[in-house]
C-alpha cells in the first residue's frame, strides 16, 4: 500500500574525531527534508550517555514520499558526506503505527 505512512528509527555511530562534521552535514540536510511535502517529521537526536550514537526518527505519508526523500541531491550529498565517518552499519527498524 503506497498510501500507508512509513516510520522508521535509524541508528548510526559516529567516529569521535567526525562527529562536527556529520552533525554539519545532517543539518544542511534537514530543512530541506522538512520542507518536503510528505515529511510529516524528522527528529535528529543523540543517546543520552553517548553523543556518538546517533539516533534518527522519521515520518513520511507513504513509500513513493520516503523514495522521494532519499533521491533528493541533498539526501544525495549527505549519504557522501557520511562516508568513512561511521563506526559500523547503520541500524533501520520500520516501525508499525498502533
Amino acid at each position: 500500500m503506497d498510501n500507508q505512512k512509513i516510520y522508521l528509527l535509524a541508528e548510526v555511530t559516529v567516529l569521535p574525531e567526525f562527529l562536527d562534521d556529520v552533525k554539519g552535514a545532517l543539518k544542511q540536510a534537514l530543512i530541506p527534508t522538512l520542507q518536503e511535502a510528505g515529511c510529516e517529521g524528522m527528529f535528529e537526536t543523540s543517546r543520552e550517555g553517548d553523543p556518538h550514537k546517533l539516533v534518527f526518527f522519521e515520518i513520511f505519508s507513504s513509500s513513493a514520499a520516503h523514495k522521494f526523500h532519499l533521491e533528493q541531491d541533498y539526501m544525495k550529498r549527505l549519504f557522501t558526506a557520511l562516508e568513512g565517518k561511521l563506526s559500523g552499519a547503520t541500524l533501520m527498524t520500520k516501525l508499525n503505527a498502533l
